[in-house]
């Protein structure tokens, strides 16, 4: 931060005056300028930037006089690139980058948001790690439930656009689902002029709950009218676009419009006739919603203090940045074919089997192949030079040891498939790219890219071959010179003294800083700057040959740039095959990765057993959380899973807190997510059945910021699952209810879980600490209760926690019955999953561990022994006047009394309801009519009660 440039403009008032007459602009857009070789910002502008990259508005600077100045920031290159990570990536923003086109006039150069990044690909350095798909979205909304959205979504990094077109409920589920199957960054939406268009409501809150920017167009940009026209322009299918069945997609096409204009496709030519359109099927994969995102933390979260507290983080061994992207795309979108969820698990298995297959891949090849879809668009957007050709070269010349690698594999189960996949598709890709290298070796010295440069031969051209004659006279002049100083400062010109071709100074020489004393106070040397690597410094004499070797290298590249145009434009005609092959890679890649993690895990995965969808149980043994397993200082305690259809279908988990309950549900969770993916699972041996869904509510997601509290958003999440779950759906549910009164919470749980086992009758697994939850086994067959086990010290049985906890008074005193009671609750959580239900909590243990004060933890364990108390003599007394009494006497007594409440309900409407009347008054009036009663009066059960 030092090295902040200092801010210094030749005219601060002309610079002022332009700035306030730009156009306005909303929050979510950051203006900032190039200044050549460092950039400002300036307004609110600069207080973000401020706060944001240097944590302080002390570096805030005013431009012109104090009463009327402009506050304003500068960046060096490399802090503008790490903010230009940080606002695109963290913070949604979108950014606007003006140059200056003379000395008052600055137009916008470059713009770039989270889901269009082409203008700033190269300041970004390739650190984007999952592709930026921008989506727009249109909708129709009508009376009844159903609604029909389009969207149209697009990489701008490949030359494809998506559409997709479908119905939808009242919450949106199936746009959300859409949102998290492509990773969307950004999403285009309708403009609300009115801001009162309920459903254009919905999609931002849904938009913004899954991570995406929101980007609002104006409703003309979502019209038709010349969309088959601009598409028939860009496809690569030469047919008219109106002959494409996509076109027929209104909404969809709709939203295309607003897409393509927002991203500037028609202003460039180069994109005519390069893009595909492509349908895009919401059923083929398995759906996810926000929820579900978060609790099987799938993607690295903004607080995670290691790489393997997210599944993304731990699968993610692949070696290729294409491989990363893709790793993160396939999570998103399991699969729901079952052939092709074992062709993936084939292909892990032939990794898994052959060490030295997998290592020689990851080791060997994968690690030295390039993005190769950041390489194809330089070459599409006319930026490529000819590095980017021989980084195409190097590729090319790799794939024969791709190939060899593969072929060695002797194992038919494994050849065939991996033949299939890999083998004969990269033979044919390199049979293609053998014209390039021919190339390649022909024009480019290949000898000077030792030296990092990239030049065509000499001896294509007479005055190359001159040319460079001289600038190798001068290198070998150079060496000399470099062994002559050596001499003179007696240092070791291999260790010591080096001769370098520095980026700023030229051909110089540097010294080791502890050597760097031998220059001073001599005259013949002159200091070029001090960097942590050592001391520049140069001669006179080197300086001159410095001179002439940039005059020469500068004649060589004029020289050499109508060749180097040729070649590039040839290469250029290969990104089709680059495109395709990084395809083929990055399927590679994740396929060696996920085979990579199964075996370094603590226990080896297993491959899972698939059923068809609608069929068979899940059944894993001796399960794990891939994540919790892998964290530090953990063992972990392996649990069985059994959901079966008609048995287990529903299973209730009770248990302490910190039992292990969360963790158990999001496993199974994760498990089957994994296994849908192609990946084997942490299990010793795992059966799953296909889900076309899983569907979480997890922890108290509170969204009070937003304003959303707490209980309204559990009930959000609650009516998505509701709405969403099929009979093949798999459903998490962590601890439904806290969020209001106790009664409320466990009516809703009771209610909800009762809608799932009657009406939805999928695989679902509760966690809860509504203890009369588990009644519901008496009543459903498929119902199980499970509880974690806790152990119990120096009780009077020491054993678990299971459906009896606790254990008589036998009479003793308060003060003796209290001693028995802390002795009892020192409780050792075993995190062992066993059938049966546990009636305790021991919140109380939880405050213990986290040290509330003594006096606290006593109060609370007498306040819960007095409600406990009170509670089980209520239900003793109550259970005891219905034992008392004939089954006729309770139904009759119970009509009786609800005729009454029913006639004082009338009487105090007909008196000018209840406001009118005082408490009093009413208990007067109850009173009155249970009197006048002699029915009621005499019934035995009704008595029994009322002596309660």
């Amino acid at each position: 931060m030092a090295s902040r440039p200092e801010l210094k403009l030749d005219d601060e008032v002309g610079f002022i005056r332009f700035f306030r007459n730009l156009p306005s602009k909303d929050e979510e857009t950051i203006r900032i300028f190039d200044r050549g070789d460092w950039y400002s910002a300036h307004g609110d502008d600069a207080a973000f930037i401020a706060r944001t990259v240097y944590k302080t508005t002390s570096v805030l600077r005013q431009l012109g006089r104090s009463d009327n100045g402009l506050a304003s920031v500068t960046m060096t290159i490399t802090v503008y690139r790490n903010f230009l990570r940080e606002a695109l990536f963290r913070l949604g923003k979108r950014i606007e980058v003006y140059e200056a086109t003379s000395r008052m006039n600055w137009k916008v150069s470059k713009q770039a948001s989270p889901g269009n990044l082409q203008d700033i690909e190269d300041e970004l350095g390739g650190q984007i790690d999952s592709a930026p798909i921008i989506l727009a979205v249109k909708v129709t909304a009508k009376a009844s439930e159903a609604r029909t959205v389009g969207v149209c979504f697009a990489d701008a990094s490949v030359r494809e656009l998506g559409v997709s077109e479908f119905l939808d409920n009242d919450l949106y589920s199936n746009f959300e689902s859409m949102l998290i199957q492509l990773g969307v960054k950004e999403c285009l939406i309708q403009t609300d002029v009115q801001k009162k268009d309920v459903e254009l409501g919905k999609l931002r809150s849904i938009a913004d709950n899954c991570g995406c920017a929101v980007t609002e167009r104006v409703a003309a940009d979502f019209g038709t009218r010349d969309i088959e026209q601009d598409l028939t322009r860009l496809l690569r299918d030469e047919r008219s676009a109106g002959t494409l069945p996509q076109t027929d997609l209104k909404l969809a096409m709709g939203s295309a419009a607003a897409l393509i204009k927002y991203l500037g496709v028609m202003h460039d030519p180069s994109n005519f006739g390069q893009y595909q359109l492509y349908q895009h099927d919401l059923s083929q994969f398995m759906k996810l919603d926000a929820s579900a995102l978060k609790a099987l933390n799938l993607m690295p979260g903004p607080r995670d203090g290691s790489k393997n507290m997210s599944l993304f983080g731990l699968l993610n061994h692949c070696k290729t940045p294409v491989g990363s992207r893709l790793l993160a795309q396939w999570l998103k979108q399991p699969l729901m074919s079952l052939e092709e969820i074992e062709k993936r698990q084939l292909l892990v298995e032939a990794f898994v089997v052959d060490t030295e297959l997998r290592q020689t891949m990851q080791e060997e090849h994968l690690r030295s192949i390039p993005d190769l879809y950041r390489l194809s668009k330089r070459f599409q957007r006319k930026v490529a030079n000819l590095e980017d050709v021989v980084r195409g070269y190097q590729v090319a010349i790799r794939l024969p040891g791709f190939l060899g690698t593969l072929e060695a594999v002797m194992d038919e189960k494994y050849r065939d498939p991996l033949d299939a996949e890999y083998t004969s598709k990269i033979k044919e890709y390199s049979d293609s790219l053998a014209r390039l290298q021919e190339m390649v070796e022909t024009t480019v010295d290949l000898d000077a890219l030792d030296n990092h440069e990239f030049i065509i031969k000499p001896e294509f051209d007479d005055s190359l071959r001159t040319i460079r004659k001289k600038l190798d006279k001068l290198r070998y002049d150079m060496e000399k010179e470099h062994e002559s100083v050596g001499d003179d400062l007696n240092q070791d010109t291999e260790k010591k003294l080096f001769l370098e071709n520095h980026r700023v100074h030229g051909w110089c020489f540097r010294l080791t800083r502890n050597e760097a004393g031998c220059i001073r106070n001599k005259k013949q040397y002159q200091e070029c700057s001090t960097q942590k690597n050592g001391v520049y410094f140069t001669t006179a004499a080197m300086q001159t040959m410095r001179r002439e070797f940039d005059q020469l290298s500068q004649n060589y590249n004029r020289t050499q740039s109508g060749l180097v145009n040729e070649v590039v434009n040839v290469a250029a005609s290969y990104c089709p095959v680059f495109e395709h092959l990084a395809a083929v890679l990055a399927h590679l890649d994740v396929i060696v990765s996920f085979a990579h993690v199964s075996v370094h895990a603590p226990t080896q995965y297993v491959r899972p057993q698939m059923h068809a969808r609608g069929q068979g149980d899940t059944v894993l043994k001796e399960a794990r959380h891939p994540c919790m397993e892998m964290q530090d200082d953990i063992q972990f305690i392996t649990n069985d899973v059994e959901l079966r259809r008609g048995s287990s279908e529903f299973l209730i988990i009770t248990g302490p807190n910190m039992g292990g309950k969360s963790t158990y549900i999001r496993q199974v969770g994760v498990i089957a997510l994994m296994a849908q993916v192609g990946c084997w699972v942490p299990c010793s041996e795992a059966e799953l059945t296909l889900f076309d869904c899983i569907l979480a509510r997890v922890g108290a997601s509170d969204s009070q910021i937003k304003g959303v509290s707490t209980f309204m958003a559990e009930m959000l999440e609650t009516a998505n699952i509701l709405k969403t779950a099929t009979s093949e759906s798999l459903i998490i549910i962590d601890e439904l209810g806290r969020g209001t009164s106790t009664y409320d919470g466990f009516g809703l749980a009771w209610a909800i879980s009762e809608h799932i086992v009657r009406e939805i009758k999928c695989f679902s697994l509760f966690a809860t600490h509504f203890h009369e939850l588990t009644a519901l086994v008496e009543q459903y067959p498929a119902v199980k209760n499970l509880h974690v086990t806790a152990h119990i010290g120096e009780g009077p049985s020491s054993s678990s926690l299971a459906a009896n906890g606790t254990t008589g008074t036998n009479g003793a005193s308060d003060d003796e019955e209290r001693a028995k009671l802390n002795k009892r609750r020192e409780v050792t959580l075993l995190y062992k999953v066993q059938p049966g239900v546990c009636d305790q909590s021991f919140g109380i243990h939880v405050a213990e561990l986290v040290r509330f004060p003594p006096k606290v933890v006593n109060m609370a364990k007498r306040k819960a022994d007095e409600l406990e108390d009170f509670t089980v003599k209520h239900d003793q007394e109550t259970a005891h006047a219905m034992a008392q009494h004939s089954k006729e006497d309770v139904e009759q007594g119970s009509a009786m009394l609800k005729d009454v409440l029913m006639q004082w309900k009338q009487e105090v409407e007909a008196a000018g309801g209840e406001s009118e009347l005082s408490k009093e008054e009413k208990i007067q009036k109850m009173k009155d009519l249970v009197m006048r009663n002699e029915e009621l009066l005499k019934n035995p059960f009704f008595q029994a009660v009322k002596a309660l």
